[in-house]
């Protein structure tokens, strides 16, 4: 879908537009916006108030065709609820109901004349974004593995935004087109079954990234990995035959010396819980306990595309873990990269398990700041539900305000946090007696303790952890990836340049 911005005034105004159609808004108390006052010449718009055609709730719209006056073939009023105040709900529900009906029209081409620049504590800026968000959204398709493909959805593929034509209005276009790329990115890969989507699959996807955009990437390998002593990282890995593989991209887009932000992704591309088995209902959504490393190469795409003026490190530990009899058991103790030594009590809390080793291994490049994103523990959706990622820092100024940051990128996308607690109270549950930790913690605040396991090889950078178990996919009939928490990343990344 194209995307462009068409400012009009005086001298070119919405009547004369000549689209397949262009979306107005009007309101409760059959009040109608200046776009759609352009357009009632004849009063057609007026009388399909009175009679209650439309109401002007939110969401609601209706489609006029063969206006007096207006070149566009056909009219579609989008009801934005209370004219005195569009409310970002109200306007979601408008935009997302209007790219329905387009999808059913036949024109190629659309109008969207809704009032971007007048909305109730937010900006045309996150207008545009949602717009484009949404749009990319309504029509992304899940059949790239299907012999035949679904039927190729008619309607409009080529959309402009009635917003003023400036550098900021562009600049806001051209970043929500490269967040909606990112997120289709992220989508793609944890959709893919596990047998395509392979540890070598996320290499190659990321070298792919790093031709395109002019990234560093290094693929470190099994020797290398042992020469590092990861093992804590390399005891997930024993129970595969896929190879492990270590990804680190680079983008240093900002001054030389400068810090950079690193961001760490899960990797798991299947995850049967290993000895600690799972249950097999439900199992085949364990393609996506990758959701975090689909998140950080999504990012990195979105950064590429924008041009990024900041260093950005990507580091991905990527591998399967997998039940066989070279499989790490319930009681061995590994050693990890900083030298902790980890009593494995369930070898299904493995993700902690390989980021611990990512988390040491980011030391060396002096960040500014380090986020974590992993699909970490069910936990977390008993918590938060499917509606926050939860966040998780350390208590003090310096981690207070990173936490605040994070979750104003949060709140700016719609792609929320909510900050979870961790401590000594929860370093206690991880206790063993036979190693310095354990990797799972006693019964209660399972999410909490997690984070706390994966705090103790922090302590040398400002550093943030994104539990995304709740929100990285859905289930049921609309299964399927949700491009998360890459919005959030991207705006702050945006933010921080």
């Amino acid at each position: 879908m194209d995307f462009s911005i068409k400012a009009f005034d005086n001298k070119n105004t919405i009547a004369s537009a000549k689209t397949g159609c262009v979306a107005v808004a009007v309101f409760e108390n059959r009040k109608l916006s200046q776009a759609a006052q352009a357009l009632d010449g004849a009063g057609a718009i007026t009388q399909a108030l009175k009679s209650g055609d439309i109401t002007g709730k939110p969401g609601s719209t209706l489609l006029l065709r063969g206006l007096d006056g207006v070149a566009a073939e056909r009219v579609l009023l989008v009801g934005l609820g209370n004219a005195d105040g569009v409310t970002e709900k109200a306007f979601t529900s408008g935009v997302q109901a209007a790219l329905k009906v387009f999808a059913t029209l036949g024109a190629a081409d659309a109008f969207i004349a809704l009032p971007l620049a007048e909305l109730k504590e937010r900006d045309v800026n996150w207008a545009i974004r949602a717009v484009v968000v949404s749009a990319r959204d309504s029509i992304y398709r899940t059949d790239a593995q299907k012999s035949k493909k679904d039927p190729a959805p008619a309607g409009v593929k080529k959309i402009a935004l009635a917003v003023p034509n400036n550098a900021g209005t562009k600049l806001a276009l051209a970043q929500a087109i490269a967040v909606a790329n990112g997120m289709q990115l992220t989508k793609d890969l944890a959709n893919l079954s596990a047998n395509v989507c392979t540890p070598t699959y996320l290499a190659e996807t990321a070298k792919s990234l790093g031709k395109e955009y002019k990234f560093n990437v290094e693929v470190l390998e099994r020797k290398q990995l042992e020469a590092l002593k990861m093992g804590s990282f390399l005891s997930v890995t024993n129970g595969s035959e896929q190879p492990p593989k270590f990804i680190v991209l680079k983008h240093m887009g900002g001054k030389p010396k400068d810090a950079p932000v690193v961001l760490v992704g899960k990797g798991i591309t299947f995850d049967t819980g290993g000895i600690s088995i799972k249950p097999g209902p439900g199992m085949d959504e364990m393609k996506y306990d990758m959701g975090g490393a689909a998140s950080v190469l999504g990012t990195f795409r979105a950064i590429g595309e924008m041009g990024l003026k900041l260093n950005v490190i990507g580091i991905v530990p990527a591998c399967e873990n997998m039940p066989s009899g070279r499989a790490t058991k319930p009681g061995d103790i590994v050693t990890s990269m900083n030298g902790l030594t980890i009593e494995v009590l369930n070898t299904d809390a493995e993700g902690r398990l390989i980021l611990c080793d990512a988390l040491t291994y980011a030391e060396r490049f002096n960040p500014a700041a380090v986020i974590d994103v992993a699909t970490l523990t069910g936990a977390c959706i008993v918590a938060l539900g499917h509606h926050h990622s939860g966040l998780f820092t350390r208590d003090d100024d310096e981690h207070n305000a990173l936490a605040e940051e994070i979750a104003a990128s949060g709140r700016a996308t719609g792609d929320t946090v909510w900050r979870l607690p961790i401590g000594e109270q929860y370093n206690e549950q991880l206790k063993s007696n036979f190693a310095d930790l354990a990797n799972i913690g006693s019964p209660g605040g399972g999410s909490c303790t997690a984070a706390a396991f994966l705090e103790n090889f922090t302590r040398k950078y400002p550093w943030a952890h994104l539990d995304i178990a709740g929100t990285a996919w859905k289930s049921g009939a609309a299964k399927g990836a949700t491009g998360r928490p890459v919005p959030l990343l991207a705006n702050f990344l945006i933010n921080r340049a």
